[in-house]
Parts: C-alpha cells; structure tokens; sequence
C-alpha cells in the first residue's frame, strides 16, 4: 500500500517524447490526492469483505453483502496496481537502492511490528485463537510468510498483501532502471505484457497447473505492480491516451460486479485489472489537469491517509468481536448494522491511533538522520510566495 500527498495542481504533466531524461524531476512533480481517497475505497471493499466473511448478516441481508462485497478481495488487486503506479510516480531517477528500501521501510514496517505484536497478544490471551509456530511468527515479522502457502494467513491474516508489496519493493530498482530507458511504445508494450501475465497465471490457477495456489505468491501478483509503473510511465511522459475519469470508473465497477462469474481464487483479477490499470492513471490526469474529482474531497484524502493502518488492524477487530458475537452469528439487518458500525468505528479509532502515534512519528524518526543530510546538500525549490514545492506523491 502506497500513499499519495493531499495537494492538487492545474500543471499538466511534462510532454516528452525521450526515455526519461525530459520527464519532470520528482521535486517539480505534483501532488496526487485522488489516488490517496481512492486508496480509501478499496481499504472499505476489504473490510466489507471480511464483514462477509465473518457472517454479520443472514437471511436476505446476508445475501445484499455478499453481492456487494463478495468481490471485496480486489481492492488488494488495487493496492497492488497504485503501489507500481505511486512508487514510480514518486521515484528519485538518481536513488540508491538501499535509500529506497529504507524508505520503504520506514513507512510500512512500524505498523506492520505493532499489529504483528497486538495479534500475538490476542493469540496467546483470547480463548479459541490459533497460536503461531516459531517459524510462523518469524516468517511473518520478516514478511516472508506468503510464499508458503500454509502460513500465508498466520497471526494478522492482511499481512500476507503486504510480503507481496516487500518482493515489490525488493523489485523495484531493477524495474525503475528499465522503466527509465523506456520511452511511451516500450512502457505500453510493458503493460500489456503484464495484462497477458495476469491472463495467463489466472488460466494456470484455475486449473491447477501449478502445485501452490497463486493468489498470495508474490510472484504471481508482480505483474499487476509492473502494470502501475507502466501506465505512471505513460503519464510522466505525458503520452497517456486512457479514457476519462467517470468511463474508467464504470469499467472498474462493471469488472467489479463480474468477480461472481469466474473461479474463486487469483481469477478475479483478470475482471478488474483493466479497470483498475485505466482508473488509476485517470485520477491522476484529472489532479494534474484540475479537472473534477470527487475521490480528491478533504475528508476522503484524510480516510486515505489512514487506510494503511486501518486495512492492518480492522481483521483484528472483527477476530476479536469474535469473542462477544461468536462464529458467524447472522443477525438480521438492525443488529448487523449496529455490530458492523461499531467494528467500522472500532477499527478506524486505531488505524488512527496507528497512524498518529505509529506510522508518522516511526517515519520520522527512522528517515530523520537521512533526511536532513539530504537537505542540507539539496536546497528546496521555491515557488511563488516564497513557499517550497509540494513534494510528489509519497510512497
């Protein structure tokens, strides 16, 4: 999962037709809220999912969740996609490795300690709780655990996403190094490599070709991160030819709603990897350009900014209500809206707290040394009124 800063510009992207030299360094890109808000929206079609899972709802509700959230395991899909698309957005063409995954580290990690910390407790404490083996817990502190099939949902079950993102991240100076010598025709041919990949792995998938299911291996999801660095290659050159914003957004849906159709499992991504890959470049086109957004709004930006932590920490709520409700208590509409609330209220109340007293302040101090050599060495561009440059999109 990736983040994208809350300013929004009139400054259409640089045009160029070259392999990355002409396209606009980092400290002049702009800010790109709509993709934080939308980052919002697939952290909830998680949670909707899960609330499913759990069984809040029986009888004729039961069956309206699932038609609305039965699909919900895409938004992970999503996170996959923008984290290519944001990474490269905001990549320094000059970096080092090693300052990256620090980076990236210093962002996710903090958050992902803490859960890991709050799920052992819960383990060892709540009644009826599976408790982890050593190396499960090893595994799943190092995010290594989702390429072991059988420990993919150990202790805090999202985490698995997030093994993913951490091969991602160990991926992405060889793929930033071949998406800089990429002009606009190499970084489309790249992305439709990447759709034929998912096409192909979920054809494998489906009928068994491979020994391990490929909805949790890392390697299997790479093609839908190298996707959104594709089409964020597209949009910095400034050669992006995708529909706009509200037709994006009907693709996305109607791939959405087609999950049902297909076989469970790594499948569902070939419904919503082309809405996903044009409704993320499209958002943001319409903050380079000013054009109307509703995924920009304040408050939807601010859920976004929080989605991180409240993606981590939201299954964790749901297991322990576990304790009060039981398995899958399937109550009628009223009483499943009123337990759904107050798990939606519990569970942003500590992605709060886990974004206030956790993430911010771990990054802070864990990139403070770095950073402020950095800025001595690098003075900040002006711009008017005497105010530095927004930074670009964070990752």
């Amino acid at each position: 999962m990736t983040t994208a800063t809350t300013r929004s510009t009139r400054t259409p992207p640089a045009r160029t037709g070259g392999t990355g030299a002409g396209s606009a360094p980092p400290a002049a890109r702009p800010a790109l809220p709509s993709l934080t808000g939308l980052r919002w929206v697939a952290a909830l079609l998680v949670f909707g999912l899960h609330v499913n899972n759990f069984g809040y709802f029986g009888g004729e509700p039961g069956r309206i969740v699932l038609w609305g959230f039965g699909a919900g395991a895409t938004g992970v899909s999503f996170f996959f996609v923008l984290s290519g698309f944001v990474l490269t957005w905001s990549a320094r063409p000059h970096d080092r490795a090693p300052a990256f995954w620090r980076r990236r580290i210093a962002r996710v990690y903090p958050v992902h300690v803490v859960t890991l910390g709050i799920a052992l407790l819960m383990a060892y404490t709540l009644p009826r709780q599976p408790r982890p083996s050593s190396g499960q817990a090893l595994s799943n502190l190092l995010l290594v655990h989702s390429w072991w099939r059988p420990w993919w949902q150990t202790l805090n079950p999202v985490s698995w996403s997030l093994a993913c993102e951490a091969f991602f991240y160990a991926a992405f100076p060889l793929l930033f190094l071949l998406l800089r010598r990429l002009g606009a025709r190499g970084a489309a041919v790249l992305g439709v490599l990447s759709v034929v990949a998912v096409l192909v792995l979920a054809r494998a998938d489906a009928h068994h070709w491979t020994e391990q299911a490929l909805y949790s291996m890392p390697a299997a999801r790479l093609p839908e991160f190298v996707l959104g660095a594709a089409t964020a290659r597209l949009v910095l050159l400034g050669r992006w030819r995708g529909p706009g914003l509200e037709a994006a957004l009907a693709l996305a849906v109607i791939g959405y709603f087609l999950v049902p159709q297909v076989t469970p499992g790594y499948s569902a991504t070939v419904c919503t990897i082309a809405g996903f890959a044009l409704l993320i470049p499209a958002a943001a086109v319409a903050d380079l350009r000013g054009l109307p957004s509703l995924w920009r709004r304040r408050r939807l930006v601010r859920l976004g900014e929080l989605s991180f932590a409240f993606y981590m920490v939201h299954l964790l709520v749901l297991r322990a209500g576990t304790q009060l409700l039981g398995t899958k208590p399937h109550f009628g509409l009223p009483a499943g809206l009123a337990v759904t609330a107050v798990a939606f209220a519990v569970s942003l109340a500590l992605s709060w707290v886990l974004y206030e007293a956790v993430e911010r302040p771990a990054r802070r101090l864990l990139l403070r040394g770095r950073r402020a050599g950095r800025e001595s060495r690098e003075p900040r561009e002006p711009v008017a009124g005497g105010r530095e440059a927004p930074a670009p999109a964070r990752d």
